[in-house]
Order: structure tokens, then sequence, then C-alpha cells
């Protein structure tokens, strides 16, 4: 926001329109604060309250600490969630401020300004959003307007409960009806602050046979209000949807007011799909909201205004319950809750207001459209012309396989699908940030990706460009969730035709499957196996991680119940399924045995040596006896040996590792030197011939599209690291087996040196 004019009648308006732009601009940009400084905050209990200084802190250092209360320890500006409030953004933040100032005025003057502002503000909602002869309430939570209505219509058909309070209900029971399709907890709220039991609650459910399956059901409605009425109940209101949370649909409105009036109810409805209200083209369905009792508007999220209050616009020709139910205000200052609305409003205009609204709604049209052209893609929509809100979901048809069940089948198909969903959503959102889609449950469709700009477009500042990457990453993924969901069942046929292998079944992993390696050794008890199979696992993950291939090896959800397992992660059409079980049979075993060598190999070096002791205590002996007791006298002997030299001949002596015993060198160097010519003549075998460039798994030749698709695997693979929690990390590093195999290799070549006569005893001593 640019400086404002020096030259007001208010100086104070302009110095307070200064200092909030300067504050702005200090903490979106992040540069007050010096190196020494971030160092220092480093190294401070920055999250510990302190005490409160007695001197005071300038402007400049309270902005300082706002700063880095907001951003953390993150210094990265690109890596700051803040999001652009633009212009009209610091417009209504500056109504915050001017709240506040103006909040000091003499009374008068100050009951003439919250008039005016109060009356434009609700002026120009009423006629933007075709609500005619319309009262207004701001209020910060969404849910106090609703809350403000029930006590109206309260005061109203219980004309004693301002004198006699809850006792009115002994006798007649209120009930508010609400939509299945409602948002979670609304009807629960509002019994928690009027004081009601919830058996003053009645769900409505939505239709199941005719119409869409996210309204509410009217002839099921007349029915229950009917059946309270005949019990000595009192319908209250009724609470319809202009767009669900969830898909975005709206209830039949001009049919709710219908039996409203019959039944003397009040209607009330809230929605996204009100803001197209203010459109020139308007379905019939959400043109009927205006003329219910009142509705619920969130101007705030549909213009991209931060903290601006929420709006109820209803109609009730007495003032005095409207006062009485908390409607209205005499208290001036109450009035200036919606002073960052007007600011904001007068800011956009009429036509800007109608442009941002337009967009969104433009923008939800054209990934409509785009969708109608992917297979595999079923999406949600009530009115493909004017609905602002886009669900769909990745699907296939799938037919059970014989001798399975047919509900047990199309069960676990629907668990597949929705993690496959959940995780596309989740890909969509971290590469097109811009285009604010996220993941929505819905009863009768499970798991499903929406697209809502008019909650989100404003404030991230989606544009058509971003719309089309969408679509793109989406036309990237499709291929890569069909393949995997063809080879998930041939993934768990290859690993149940394993002996070592055990197939895991987790609905909740979106991928090919897991696996787990089951060592063959069976004389473990529990504990011994349990280990076993835990290293095992973590080592043979390891390796699979190491490998050239695009697949991604995880250990599994964060709150996975089954242990050490590896799983695989999504596919491509060139998959080599039967390659890819074999490895990971080959490396388990591979790092099996290694590891019984190395189990085995204390008690053979400890056996080994007990008998080279022996054998070499019986050589002394045998050197005593040939050589006479005379020649081992320390004088003596040197002395007799030069007289008369004994021609003992030296025998070599060599530790076998594998064996654990003592051998003669004789026959070594006639044994290497064969072992050798077979080794030559022995060639390295591969499992799969490999063409230059290609990868792991990957069969030659599927297609000219399997480029692509594994260059797109391998860009969401590798997003998919990053968040994924590997359960591997936090198991102890182990030995590489080939490295253990070297260095095997090494000692036992070390050993095959041959040893003189008299040092056997410290070579044993060596060993050990």
């Amino acid at each position: 926001m640019d400086k404002l004019p020096v030259k007001m009648m208010d100086p104070t308006l302009a110095e307070m329109g200064n200092h909030l732009s300067d504050a702005m601009k200090v903490l979106e940009s992040g540069k007050l604060e010096s190196e020494q400084g971030k160092e220092k905050r480093k190294l401070s209990w920055k999250d510990i309250p302190g005490p409160l200084q007695g001197d005071g802190q300038d402007v400049v250092s309270i902005l300082q600490l706002v700063q880095n209360l907001m951003h953390g320890d993150d210094d990265k500006l690109g890596q700051r969630s803040m999001q652009n409030i633009g212009e009209q953004g610091h417009m209504a933040l500056l109504g915050h401020s001017l709240a506040a100032y103006i909040s000091v005025l003499e009374r008068e003057r100050l009951r003439k300004l919250t008039t005016r502002i109060l009356s434009d503000t609700t002026l120009w909602l009423c006629r933007l959003f075709r609500y005619e002869n319309g009262s207004a309430y701001y209020h910060e939570d969404d849910r106090e307007g609703l809350v403000k209505v029930c006590r109206l219509v309260i005061n109203t058909l219980y004309e004693d409960y301002a004198t006699e309070g809850f006792t009115m209900f002994s006798s007649k029971h209120p009930v508010i009806y609400q939509s299945a399709a409602c948002r979670p907890g609304l009807g629960q709220h509002l019994c928690s602050q009027l004081g009601l039991p919830l058996s003053c609650l009645c769900i409505v459910p939505c239709n199941t046979m005719f119409g869409s399956l996210h309204q509410m059901d009217v002839a099921l409605l007349d029915k229950l209000i009917r059946e309270d009425r005949e019990s000595g109940k009192v319908p209250l209101l009724l609470i319809a949807n202009a767009g669900t949370p969830g898909a975005g649909h709206t209830d039949k409105l001009s049919r709710l007011k219908e039996l409203c009036v019959q039944c003397n109810m009040w209607l009330h409805v809230e929605g996204v799909n009100l803001a197209t209200l203010a459109l020139g083209q308007v379905s019939s369905a959400v043109t009927a909201a205006t003329k219910c009792d009142s509705m619920t508007l969130t101007p705030g999220p549909w213009l991209g205004l931060p903290a601006v209050p929420a709006v109820t616009l209803y109609r009730h020709e007495d003032p005095a319950l409207s006062l009485a139910a908390g409607l209205t205000s005499s208290q001036p200052v109450e009035k200036l809750r919606a002073l960052p609305l007007w600011l904001s409003l007068q800011y956009l205009g009429h036509d800007g207001i109608l442009q941002r609204i337009k967009h969104a709604s433009q923008l939800s049209q054209q990934l409509l459209e785009h969708l109608k052209t992917l297979a595999s893609i079923k999406t949600s929509v009530e009115d493909e012309l004017n609905s602002p809100v886009v669900v769909f979901r990745f699907s296939q048809d799938s037919t059970p396989s014989s001798g399975s069940s047919v509900e047990g089948f199309f069960a676990r198909e629907r668990d597949v699908l929705d993690v496959f969903n959940r995780w596309l959503g989740e890909q969509l959102a971290q590469q097109v940030p811009l285009s604010g889609v996220d993941v929505v449950e819905l009863e009768d469709e499970g798991t499903c990706v929406r697209f809502t700009p008019l909650m989100t477009a404003a404030a991230l500042g989606t544009q058509e460009n971003d719309v089309a990457a969408l679509v793109e990453k989406l036309g990237e993924m499709i291929p890569v969730l069909s393949c995997t969901l063809r080879y998930r069942q041939d993934f768990k046929d290859e690993v149940l035709q394993q002996a070592s292998l055990s197939y895991i079944e987790d609905l909740s992993w979106p991928g090919l499957g897991g696996v787990r390696y089951e060592p063959r050794t069976t004389d473990l008890d529990e504990n011994k196996r349990e280990h076993s199979v835990e290293k095992i696992n973590s080592d043979l993950l390891k390796k699979l991680m190491e490998l050239d291939t695009d697949l991604y090896f995880s250990g599994g959800p964060e709150f996975c119940e089954e242990k050490n397992c590896i799983f695989i992660g999504m596919a491509t059409e060139d998959l080599d399924v039967t390659e890819l079980v074999e490895t990971i049979v080959s490396i388990g075993r591979e790092i099996e045995e290694s590891g019984k060598l190395f189990e085995n190999m204390t008690e053979v070096v400890r056996r080994g040596i007990q008998e080279a002791e022996l054998q070499l205590q019986k050589a002394n002996e045998e050197k005593l006896i040939e050589e006479g007791v005379l020649r081992q006298i320390p004088l003596v002997g040197p002395v007799l040996n030069w007289f008369s030299p004994v021609q003992a001949s030296v025998k070599g002596r060599t530790f076998n590792l594998a064996e654990g015993c003592l051998d003669s060198t004789e026959p070594v160097y006639s044994v290497k030197a064969q072992m050798n010519k077979e080794a030559s003549l022995d060639s390295p075998k591969s499992i799969t011939k490999r063409f230059p460039g290609q990868k792991l798994f990957r069969r030659h030749g599927a297609g000219s599209d399997s480029v692509s698709d594994t260059s797109s695997v391998s860009q969401l693979e590798e997003s998919f690291r990053e968040m994924a929690h590997v359960r591997s990390n936090n198991v102890d590093e182990a030995e590489v087996p080939e490295e253990r195999h070297v260095h095997i290799m090494e000692g036992m070549a070390l050993s095959d040196q041959r040893v003189p006569e008299g040092q056997e005893t410290e070579s044993v001593d060596t060993l050990r």
C-alpha cells in the first residue's frame, strides 16, 4: 500500500496509514534482522515466555519479535507460507486499526459514524446478493450468526421465553432440522450455545432414490415434521445448503421454503454457492435462496480479504426481538465490526467484486471441461454450467476373480481407490500449490479431490495457467494410477509363489503392496527369530533403495500395524513384476546366508583355536623327543647345536577359517592353482540381459509411452520420498554383506601364508 497523502483532514489518520504500510513491508520482506541477530536468536530460548521489560521496547524490536514468531526458524522467504494479501487486504487491516482509533471519539460523533458504516455495508451487501429489505449481523465466527437467528426464532415462537426461560421447553419441545450434508458439528454447536439437549436436533437424510445424493430428502423432511407436530413438539428452524461443504450441491430451496411457510418454520441457508448471486446469470436453485428468512455470507475468502467478518442477512419486523436475540446492539463500538469490510468493498468497487467471483466460476468451468476429456476420472458436479465447486475422483471398473466374494471385492476395491485418490490429491496439492485443491471424504463417493476456487483463488491468486498445469499433472498421474492398480494383483500372485516371502495386505498403502522376507531357519526361538526377521528386512530395504530403479521402496505407512515390512510404491507400464519379486528374494537370501556365516564364525574360530593348541602342543612334544632334553637347556643347547646341528624339517601350518583347524601347507599351492584355474573357467551369470540405459525391473520395448510414464512417476516418487517417514532410518546401521565377504576372503588369504616351526604358538595367540 502506497504512502497516504499528507494533506488530509486528520493528520493522525495519515500517520496511522503510513505506519501500517511500513509495518506490513517489514513483516513481508523479512529483511529487518541482521545476521548477528539471527545467530543470537538461534541460541536463545525464544519459545519460553520471559518477563516484561521495564524500560519498554521500540517499534522496530516489537515488529522483529512478531516476524520471528510468524516465520520461526525458516529464514528463506521461498519457504514461507504467507499468502499475498494484496492492496485490498491492506485496506482490511487498516480497518482494524481505524476501529481502535475511532472508538475513542466522542459518543455522538461515534454514533453517527458507526450508523453510516453499518447502513452502507448492509445496503451494499443486500443489493449485491439480491436480498431485499434485509438487515445484517456481522460476526467473527461464521456460526455465530446462526446462533443469534435461533435465539430470534425462540423469542418469536415462545412469547414468554424472556421471563420464563427454559421452562417453556418442558411442554413444547423445540426441534432444529438440518441436512445430513451440513458441515460436521454445526447442530451440536447450536445446541451447546442455546442450552438445548441434543434431542432437539433432527438430522434429515439426503436423497437415496431420486435427485442428488447430497440434497436433503424433502419428502422425508415433511414426514418428520408432521410426526413431531403430532407429538407436541415445535418445529423451530431448518438449515439448508446452497453449496454443501463437501460436494457443493444445493438443496431444493423452493420446495423447502414452501414447506417452512406451511409449518411456520424459519429457513436459514448457507454455502459457497451464495456467492454466485452477485453474478448476472444464476441458476434457479441458488436464486431461491433470496426468499429465505436468513443466510450467512463469508465475503472474506470469496474476495481474498483477511480478517473481515462473516455476515448474516435476515428479515424480521420486530426490532425489539432482534435486540433481545443479539442481532443488533445499542453499543456503537459493536457496529465497528463492519469497518474493515466497509473499507474493502469501497476499494474493490462493484465491478471488482463481480470480477473476482466471476473469475472463480470460470476457473471451475475450465477445469470441468478438461476433466471430461480424461479417462478414468469421474466428476461429482450438480450443475455443469454454473457449479463453482468441482469434485473429481480416479476410478476404474474391475471385476471380481472367480471364487471371491462380490461384496468383499467391492469393499476392498473401494478402500484401495480411496487410498489412491488421497495420494492423487496430496500430489496435486504439492506439485500445483496455486490450484488450491484439497482432499475431501464423501459418504457415497468416497475420497475425492475438490477444487473450490471461490474459497481459495482470491487468496492464492489462481489463474488459468494454474488450472492448465493441474490438468497436465493429472494427465501424467492417471497412467501411473492405472498401471499400479492393474499390477497389484500380479504382484500379490508372484509373492505368494515364493516360500521365503509373505504378502502384506495393507489397504492404506498407495502402491503395489508390501512384502516381508521370512528366514528359512526354523530352529530359533521366538525372540531370536523376530530379531532375525527385523535385521534381514532392514538390510534388504536399504539394499533395494540403493538400486538403480524408478520404484519407491519404504518401510510402510507411519501407523502401519505390520512391522518389518517392505512396501513398494507406484508402478509404470513397463514394470517387470516377476523380476522385481525375484530380485527381492535373491537379495534377501544373500543377506540371510551372509548373516548365518557371521553368526557361526565366532564358534568356528573358538573351536579351531582349541584344536590348533592341541596340535601345536603335540608338535612340541614330538620335537622334544626328536631333539632331546639337552638341546632345550639355554646354555648347553646352542653349544650342542653348533657341534652337532639338527636337520629338522620346517612343517608349515595354515589356519582354515571355514573348518576352524590347522592344516599342512604342502597341498596349498597345488590346490590354489587348481582353484584359480576353475575360477577362470566360471563366468558370472546375469539374471536378465539388460540393454544400455535400461533401469532395473523394466521390460524392454514396452511401448513409447512408457518413457513419459516413467519420467512422471520418477518425479512423483521423488516428492513422495520427501513426505514419507521411512521406518528403516530408525534401525541401527548394519554392515554390508559384500564388505563382510571381502574381509573374510582377506582373512583366508592371510591364513594361507606359511608358518615356520617354533612360531605356531605365537600365531595362535594372534588369532585369539
